[in-house]
């Protein structure tokens, strides 16, 4: 039993798709394997496109439409004659979204209209392809993911409810793979009363890994347009290297740190069940790619991790008193009910900072509810560096020229808030 996933550049063209369906032939067969599959190209950002169009009752029709047409003219290259059920189906679906953008207003919820209109992208997608492969004589169901993932209804970042997805899952796939292949979306959960949710931005990668802990997956397979998993983003830093392996606990912290590869959901089930997860690149399928599984190494390449769109936020008491467990704990329990996540922190003995993700609305949110007991300060459009496994010279490259705001280091890992 094996789990591919494939992200948005995987199938963002006809040629894409037609390569994706190699790679299941000559790597996957014809039976046994769970295809997860994210929106094409850069769909999921003309959606919230879309969505914020509606949302604020401006036209969004001319953004729908090329929305609409880029689907339409990939379908058209791939399927011979317009008769094709793929056709009817796409439109259908496009019918359904524009019926829902007509009823957002109806959901108070910001977050909740959003996983309702956004989540189309996954659909779209996945219907291209269980048809494709159907035509490429690759005899597969088309599941509904939204069916099988239940989860709670924390909008845009959805908590999972394991022991009902093993549930279902193991009741009805693994007798469907012994016939022939699943195609589902990533991305996608559903509550329990029929509302769509979705796992956080990136999220089809933890999607898969849902399917591979329930299924107890051989192995997972992400197929990228990099050669595996690198210990820096070779758009920004020179001279990168593979790791050609590498342990959990290594991965789970880059992911955290904010190494884009990775879901930082995505390691936990798959370590929990010891399945090893292939990171492969989709333009070379015979490349040897990054095996990441239980394994330990005393010495490994050093981690370079850049987070752009940062916020620094510093807080003091407005008594002027030191900063102590319960102000701390305030500031946590705003920043927990406000969703923000935090990057890095660093307390002193009149201040804590933490540097976040630049979210506007919730950090106006944060300051009218901590506004009354703490002075806060904050900057935005920072740059959060952090390198795992350094040494000094790594550090002066990285702080050379640099307005450093915010540093700190432990013994494997340095962090660098900076503009």
């Amino acid at each position: 039993m094996k789990i591919f996933k494939f992200g948005g550049a995987s199938v963002k063209d006809a040629d894409a798709f037609r390569n994706l369906a190699h790679i299941v032939q000559e790597h996957g067969g014809n039976k046994r394997l769970l295809i997860v599959v994210s929106a094409m190209g850069k769909t999921t950002n003309a959606l919230e496109l879309v969505f914020n169009e509606a949302y604020q009752s401006l036209d969004y029709s001319q953004s729908l439409r090329t929305l609409h047409l880029y689907h339409t003219d990939i379908t058209r290259e791939l399927f011979s004659g317009k008769d094709h059920q793929v056709h009817a189906q796409l439109e259908h679906l496009f019918e359904q979204l524009q019926n829902s953008l007509h009823e957002i207003k109806q959901i108070s919820d910001y977050d909740q209209a959003y996983d309702q209109i956004v989540s189309y992208g996954e659909l779209l997608s996945s219907t291209i392809l269980h048809y494709y492969l159907q035509q490429q004589n690759l005899k597969n169901q088309l599941v509904d993911s939204k069916k099988y993932i239940l989860t709670d209804n924390s909008w845009r970042e959805a908590k999972v409810d394991w022991a009902w997805t093993e549930r279902m899952i193991k009741r009805d796939l693994p007798a469907l793979l012994e016939k022939q292949l699943i195609v589902t979306q990533g991305f996608l959960g559903g509550t329990n009363n029929g509302y769509t949710t979705t796992l956080g931005r990136e999220g089809s990668d933890f999607s898969a890994a849902i399917f591979a802990y329930c299924l107890e997956a051989e192995a997972m397979y992400i197929w990228k347009d990099v050669e595996g998993l690198l210990n820096a983003d070779p758009k920004h830093f020179e001279n990168t290297v593979r790791y050609p392996e590498i342990s959990y606990q290594e991965t789970i912290e880059m992911a955290y740190y904010g190494a884009t590869v990775i879901h930082p959901k995505t390691i936990k089930p798959l370590a929990n069940k010891l399945i090893p997860l292939y990171v492969k690149s989709f333009l070379n399928p015979a490349g040897e790619g990054t095996k990441i599984c239980d394994c330990k190494f005393e010495i490994i390449a050093p981690a370079f991790i850049r987070k752009e769109h940062q916020c620094l936020i510093s807080f003091s008491a407005k008594d002027f008193t030191f900063i102590t467990e319960k102000n701390l704990g305030t500031i946590f329990n705003a920043l927990s009910e406000l969703r923000i996540k935090i990057n890095m922190m660093q307390n002193s003995a009149i201040s804590f900072s933490i540097c976040t993700d630049v979210n506007q609305d919730r950090l106006q949110q944060l300051l009218l509810t901590l506004q009354d007991t703490f002075t806060i300060h904050y900057n935005t459009e920072l740059t959060l560096t952090t390198i795992k496994n350094y040494n000094s010279s790594d550090i002066a490259k990285i702080i050379q020229g640099k307005e450093i705001l915010l540093e700190q280091r432990t013994r494997t890992t340095f962090q660098v808030v900076s503009r």
